[in-house]
């Protein structure tokens, strides 16, 4: 299929990419029109175009992202981070509508057939094929065309800005920009009752204005023009429909409210306030988040999760619905800021003048979809009869699913040109044929059911690492699995019993054990006789709620990340016997273990602190040594009362992979057996046994 692909030098490109496979829940739709909404669209196709200093100035929270980055793992790995940003093409669009093809066993809304309209970034991008969660679609009802279907996520976003106004019948409300979404917001508050002024500098788009319900218009004078037609009152509510950054419209806005108003910012823009005016008004300033309730929340998008309607009566899905339910009645017409439509073939020179569009239909053929639907009907399970596979002499083929940024960064450069690569299995085709172009990869696919080859890299997030190891394992494949292995004990029991009939192995990305300090460390503690005391500090930071790591389906960051240091203690001083833990806090845990030499070991991991401090700080007592490891860049070891450093690059990465490769390739020894990576998991479940009963618990 074809995808619309937009990459950070501004170069837009139509690229055949794999056609997306089901979600869990979701449904596969053949896209047939899809809205360009000239606004947030252009804004991202002017920012891909700046310099790299000027991407810097306008995102300072990705600089500080990039210092952190650097301080953690060194500069050549965020600099190779920063390259895979910048290389990576990205999609475009966010509203559409289409047939659906395929439907998810747990999906009980829809059919083969049914007509929807699509939301969300993260997927109603413009392609011919599209998966779409339960909830970011609903049914096109009997009436509504496609092209207008196409609009219904630009209209949600009016229709939850008017819903945040709360205005009544008779107010009157000044919305000022008469983009697309601000021609929508005009409309919606004139179906609503309100009486409407609407402002835009463009002549033409104050025409249209009228079109769409506004009562008055002005481009100039705006406070003077609300004075008079308010008899000096100033208006009931402002909705602020323009992107950017201006002192000057939020001031204006406020001035033009009576007092006690509301001002509601719909678009993307970074308003400042007068505090004097805005005080003495005793205005309500409300931002109006997206489409509705459950935008942002994963467990209503992509968990399927609503919202009972008598605690939140108008989510986003419900909003679409109400906005499509306009359209069927014939009160939300479109054709007024409908400028032009344009076959998706030839939708990118469009994009060299958005600034004279307001809505843009692309339309779509339905040759785009070609596999057929008795295929993506159903669940997309790896079939053992094809995968058949097993470790003669060395594996000739290895294949990748989950190619996001940690596993092109700090994986594919260590085995690019060292092993054929198969095929890449990523979540969107578009950056599936991205890696696959980047690294050399045969084939590109969404479907892990079509990586074939003997040996596979699992990447994706930590949900899926069980149940893809164990369809892998059970199809003797020779497996390497991103940290964490699995989310539970009985997840680990099933990967236990797996490995036990499998002829395939296991491996595990723990790299720290790999990493040169390591190695070097290891030397120094086992030529010292007698017991060790560990503490292992890390200043993990906070996480952003809307991470995908703090989803709890991901199983949080003590099994995701605090997995690594346990696992490294179990490397560095051997079996753990008993452990007690304390926690703080979602992510935060303290952790006492002892191990069988009477070695012991602590950890305090920790999403609180600063981030100007170093991120993993390690400190070792044994006998007649003292070591101290930074971010296993710089190892210091006191001894004989002098103190010798060493600094290192890697964090060992580069080590395990080369290991590893060993392994498929020449015969080696397997780098991590299984039995050791499973001691890791399992202390890393009795942390959290401990923390949930407040006793020790004993291995």
């Amino acid at each position: 299929m074809k995808q619309l692909a937009q990459y950070q030098d501004g170069r837009l490109e139509l690229q055949e990419v794999p056609e997306p496979s089901l979600m869990p829940g979701g449904i596969l739709v053949r896209t047939t029109c899809s809205v360009i909404s000239p606004g947030t669209e252009r804004m991202k196709v002017e920012q891909a175009k700046m310099s790299l200093l000027e991407k810097a100035r306008a995102r300072p929270d990705q600089v500080r992202k990039v210092l952190d980055t650097a301080r953690t793992l060194g500069w050549k790995a965020a600099a190779e981070k920063v390259r895979n940003r910048l290389e990576s093409p990205t999609p475009l669009g966010y509203s559409a509508a289409g047939v659906v093809v395929a439907v998810d066993a747990l999906n009980t809304r829809f059919r083969v057939g049914d007509r929807v309209a699509c939301g969300g970034a993260e997927c109603a991008h413009h392609a011919e094929v599209i998966a779409v969660p339960d909830l970011l679609a609903a049914k096109v009802p009997e009436g509504v065309e496609d092209w207008q279907a196409a609009y219904t996520t630009l209209a949600a976003i009016a229709m939850q800005g008017v819903r945040q106004a709360q205005t009544q019948i008779g107010e009157r409300v000044l919305v000022i920009g008469q983009g697309l979404v601000g021609l929508l917001t005009t409309k919606l508050l004139q179906i609503a009752g309100a009486r409407v002024m609407a402002v835009d500098l463009n002549a033409a788009r104050l025409e249209i204005a009228k079109q769409m319900g506004a009562e008055r218009v002005a481009s100039s004078n705006v406070e003077n023009a609300v004075r008079e037609w308010t008899s000096g009152m100033g208006v009931d509510a402002v909705l602020l429909c323009v992107g950017g950054k201006s002192a000057e419209v939020a001031a204006q806005a406020v001035a033009c409210l009576r007092d006690r108003g509301t001002l509601v910012i719909v678009g993307m823009h970074e308003a400042s306030l007068e505090w004097k005016t805005a005080f003495q008004k005793d205005i309500t300033v409300r931002y109006s988040r997206s489409y509705g309730p459950g935008r942002y929340d994963t467990s209503y998008e992509w968990g399927g999760v609503d919202y009972p309607a008598g605690y939140v009566r108008w989510t986003e899905n419900r909003n679409f619905e109400a906005c499509l339910e306009l359209m069927r009645s014939g009160r939300l017409d479109l054709k007024p800021v409908t400028t032009r439509k344009v076959a998706f073939g030839e939708v990118i020179q469009v994009y060299e003048r958005l600034d004279d569009e307001i809505g843009v239909i692309i339309e779509y053929c339905s040759s785009g979809f070609s596999r057929s639907l008795d295929r993506v009907a159903v669940s997309s399970a790896v079939h053992p009869d094809r995968l058949k596979a097993g470790l003669q002499n060395s594996v000739a083929t290895l294949d990748v699913i989950g190619a996001g940024n940690f596993v092109r960064t700090m994986l594919l450069p260590h085995v690019k040109g060292k092993i054929a690569l198969g095929t890449v299995v990523n979540g969107t085709g578009l950056s599936a044929r991205h890696v696959k172009e980047k690294f050399g990869f045969a084939k590109a696919a969404t479907d892990f059911a079509e990586a074939t080859s003997e040996a596979v890299i699992i990447g994706t997030r930590h949900d899926l690492h069980a149940s893809l190891v164990l369809k892998a394992l059970k199809a003797g494949k020779q497996v390497f699995v991103e940290k964490p292995l699995c989310l539970t004990e009985a997840e680990l029991a099933e990967i236990d019993a797996a490995m036990a009939e499998t002829s395939g192995s296991l491996m595990v990305g723990f790299n720290r054990r790999f990493a040169p300090a390591t190695v070097e460390m290891k030397k120094w503690l086992d030529a010292a006789p007698g017991a060790k005391m560990m503490s292992y500090h890390v200043c993990a930071g906070v996480v952003a709620a809307d991470h995908w790591y703090a989803d709890p389906a991901q199983g949080g960051r003590i099994i995701g990340e605090a997995c690594h240091m346990l696992d490294f203690a179990c490397f560095m001083l051997g079996k753990p016997v008993r452990v007690s833990a304390q926690k703080t806090g979602t992510d935060s845990v303290s952790a006492q273990v002892e191990f069988v030499d009477g070695s012991t070991f602590q950890l305090l991991y920790s999403a609180e602190g600063d981030s100007a401090f170093p991120k993993e700080s390690i400190r070792v007592f044994a006998n007649g040594l003292v070591a101290e490891c930074e971010n296993f860049m710089r190892l210091t070891v006191w001894k004989n009362r002098k103190a010798k450093v060493s600094k290192h690059a890697s964090k060992g990465h580069a080590e395990e992979m080369t290991a590893w490769l060993g392994f498929l390739k020449e015969g080696k020894p397997h780098p991590l057996p299984d039995a050791q990576a499973r001691q890791g998991m399992r202390l890393t479940f009795a942390v959290l046994e401990a923390t949930r009963s407040s006793q020790s618990v004993e291995l």
